[in-house]
């Protein structure tokens, strides 16, 4: 066989490989477009939907009217677009892990599937339980602190006050929208990244505890970067994130216990008081080695000093 030869049949397995990977790209954005185009056609209700947040919380503040204006003539094209591609992801989503799947599964063993496939389902209902905490109990409280800033206009005696009115935009109020869902939902994969890496061995319990203060600084910094500047929803994201990274710490450590109850039921597994003796014991035999080559000197030996030798004649 030539060289030749040789490099065309190790190059194989990486064509089949590229070959594979670009089906199920392939497969990925057909599901993705198909998605969007069926979010395009019903964009309108949609919209509807994520209104409804901001247009409870002005009922309850006695503003019936809860329109939203056009500030370009192009706006409302944009808004739809963003709609559709928004939508188009969450509905293609499970689909697209599916062929994520079916691309690194058979490259793995059957246990790493089993450790996997958990973690790929999790992650689709730790980000929904995100996004439905965002919509349902953060947004509102954050809306109604963004409109406590209104005042009425009244001409009196004394002078004039000034009106102010909110009149949202509507490409504004989807991108704040869809950054609150975006936001929370990333956050709750916390226990998932933190369990999968635990159970690959990346990280340890002890060493999550250990760098606890790390992490509520950057949790921190974290909250003010994806949340608008209000305390109400700073302080929310820090609490529930803070809360996620301990439970994460629990999740992380029961792995480690039941990693340590299947070692011991193959007698693999060694306590540190076990591997202390055993380097005590080591210590000892070494030092009786020592004290051994010690007596057994060749120098001390009386055949070879003639002197001793004599005296003993």
């Amino acid at each position: 066989m030539s060289d030749t030869d040789e490099i065309e049949d190790s190059s194989a397995p990486l064509i089949e490989h590229l070959a594979e990977l670009r089906t199920r790209l392939i497969h990925s954005a057909i599901a993705f477009i198909i998605g969007m185009v069926i979010c395009f056609t019903v964009w309108n209700p949609i919209f509807n939907f994520l209104t409804e947040p901001l247009c409870s919380t002005m009922a309850e503040r006695g503003q019936t009217d809860c329109g939203l204006i056009l500030i370009k003539l192009q706006e409302g094209f944009f808004v739809a677009i963003s709609i559709s591609l928004f939508g188009g992801l969450v509905l293609s989503f499970p689909y697209i892990s599916y062929q994520l799947w079916r691309f690194v599964a058979p490259g793995l063993y059957k246990s790493e599937k089993n450790a996997f496939l958990p973690f790929m389902l999790a992650s689709p209902i730790m980000f929904l339980i995100g996004a439905s905490f965002a919509f349902y109990v953060v947004m509102p409280l954050a809306f109604d602190f963004f409109l406590g800033f209104q005042q009425s206009g009244n001409v009196g005696e004394t002078g004039v006050e000034a009106s102010i009115d909110f009149q949202g935009s509507v490409q504004e109020y989807l991108r704040l929208s869809i950054k609150f869902i975006v936001a929370f939902g990333l956050c709750f994969q916390l226990p998932v990244l933190l369990t999968l890496m635990g159970k690959a061995g990346l990280v340890s319990s002890q060493g999550l505890a250990d760098v606890r203060k790390y992490a509520v600084v950057g949790i921190l910094v974290l909250a003010a970067l994806v949340t608008p500047p209000d305390v109400i929803t700073q302080v929310i994201l820090f609490v529930v994130v803070y809360g996620l990274y301990e439970i994460s710490i629990q999740l992380v450590k029961r792995v480690e216990n039941k990693r340590e109850a299947e070692l011991r039921a193959q007698g693999l597994w060694f306590d540190d008081d076990d591997e202390e003796a055993e380097d005590e014991l080591m210590a000892e035999f070494d030092e009786d080695e020592d004290e051994d080559d010690g007596d057994n000197d060749p120098d001390d030996d009386p055949e070879d000093d003639p002197g001793m030798v004599e005296t003993g004649r």
